[in-house]
């Protein structure tokens, strides 16, 4: 349990469900509560209905991105982490600074990068 986590509302967009499952988990015994979106139009839906304190979001979502995901999290002022195979490297002009980890990550790294994205 991290008490800097708890009860925190995080959404988890990724499409593998080994990885989704593993960051699930990883965030759950952290003491988040956790939403897993595996496609883009269950992350925008959640992200239109629920109102999270973070999205750690994957990139890549088989032929589609997180991107709109990103800019309606932008919108309402949710901090968000891409998580990505390629690092910030990869990202586009308008989220080419945001904050990134770089996949595959440990529990750790994924722990640190919610906290970070929490303070801002």
């Amino acid at each position: 349990m991290d008490e800097r986590l708890q009860g925190i509302r995080v959404l988890f967009v990724e499409d593998e469900s080994l990885v989704a499952m593993l960051g699930e988990d990883v965030l759950s015994e952290a003491g988040c509560e956790v939403m897993v979106a595996m496609r883009l139009s269950e992350a925008l839906q959640a992200a239109e209905e629920i109102v999270f304190d973070v999205a750690i979001l994957d990139v890549n979502l088989g032929d589609e991105t997180s991107y709109p995901v990103a800019e309606r999290l932008a919108r309402d002022n949710t901090p968000f982490i891409f998580a990505t195979g390629y690092a910030a490297a990869g990202l586009p002009g308008a989220f080419a600074t945001h904050r990134c980890v770089q996949k595959p990550y440990d529990p750790d790294q994924l722990l640190a990068a919610a906290r970070a994205a929490l303070r801002g």
